[in-house]
């Protein structure tokens, strides 16, 4: 018996039942309960190697997460507890606001409690420099590349944002649009905005298609508020928008509630298309077209690459996974 096949026999994550057996906060009594029920049903006891290593880890791995409202962030979160877990060691969240700077959340962490590792999920490439070596720890960089950083102890697990969004711009025009506006992060705080930028640009400039920064690239956090408050300001500078492109799905969420608000239909009147693959997108109406990310490989892959440069330190591995791009029902096809 295993914490997986308890995991299995319960119904819970494995990142679930690890923190119920460790006391850990966040769990309900009813959870607690249940996920014991099997363990004294099967006399478990925690593997004496495993038990040691989460000893020795003082406090772990710890888990950075930029912004609190970005759900892939979550999905990811839950996929990266579990393989943590298995591996014996438990892992810690912090979160931060989307602007904050993390490597400075780094140090803070590493004096305190002196991890085994550190995690990154959404970063701004310019807080990273060679400085983050003499931490003396494995970091590992995910939804970004630090591939050109060249940081030796800064690993990285990322799809290509840039051909991401080049390919949902060239979806859109193969679909008739050739007015698109475009949701996203500020490019000078937000890596992946500006490498998607990149990507909406070079597609336009290959396709022939008009694109004005300051009419047509509304800025916003990844929210549904911002994606809504967004989607307002670019039915103002660029009225005649047939389509936007929103990088992200909770943004893409956000501007369809305000397209309905303004008596708008999507995808009659404006189609939209976002940007992870979460599975709100998927329940919503319109089902969203959105760029799917594989959120369980991105954690999977990282959580591997942590774990052997914890035990093997080595030099930093740079990996990209691929994305995928869902139709869904969100975007019409316009007839000439």
């Amino acid at each position: 018996m295993t914490i997986k096949d308890i995991a299995r026999e319960s119904g819970y994550a494995v990142g679930t039942v690890s923190r119920a057996l460790n006391n850990a906060p966040g769990i309900s009594a009813e959870t607690r309960r249940r996920i014991l029920e099997v363990v004294n049903r099967h006399n478990y006891e925690p593997n004496a190697n495993a038990k040691h290593l989460k000893q020795q880890a003082n406090d772990g791995i710890a888990l950075i997460v930029k912004g609190t409202q970005n759900m892939l962030f979550a999905d990811i979160l839950e996929h990266l507890q579990s393989e943590i877990a298995a591996s014996g060691y438990i892992s810690f969240v912090y979160y931060i606001d989307e602007e904050a700077n993390e490597v400075t959340q780094a140090k803070r962490i590493c004096a305190e409690r002196k991890p085994y590792g550190i995690m990154f999920l959404g970063s701004n490439l310019d807080y990273f420099t060679p400085e983050l070596e003499t931490l003396g720890v494995p970091c590992v960089l995910l939804t970004n590349s630090a591939s050109s950083l060249q940081i030796s102890n800064l690993s990285s697990v990322t799809v290509d944002d840039m051909a991401a969004a080049d390919r949902m711009i060239e979806y859109l025009y193969d679909h008739g649009h050739r007015r698109i506006g475009v949701i996203g992060g500020r490019p000078d705080l937000s890596r992946p905005s500006l490498s998607r930028l990149a990507g909406v640009q070079s597609a336009m400039v290959r396709l022939g298609l008009p694109f004005s920064v300051e009419k047509q690239y509304a800025y916003a956090r990844f929210s549904l508020a911002d994606g809504y408050k967004a989607m307002e300001r670019l039915l103002k500078t660029a009225p005649d928008i047939t389509a936007v492109f929103a990088m992200s799905d909770l943004m893409a969420l956000g501007a369809i509630r305000a397209l309905q608000d303004h008596g708008l239909r999507v995808p009659q009147d404006i189609s939209v298309t976002g940007y992870d693959g979460i599975a709100l997108g998927q329940y919503s109406i319109p089902r969203l077209a959105t760029i799917r990310q594989g959120m369980e490989q991105l954690a999977v892959r990282s959580a591997k690459i942590l774990l052997h440069n914890i035990k093997e330190p080595g030099t930093a591995v740079h990996e990209v996974v691929p994305f995928e791009l869902i139709e869904g029902e969100s975007v019409c096809t316009l007839t000439p």
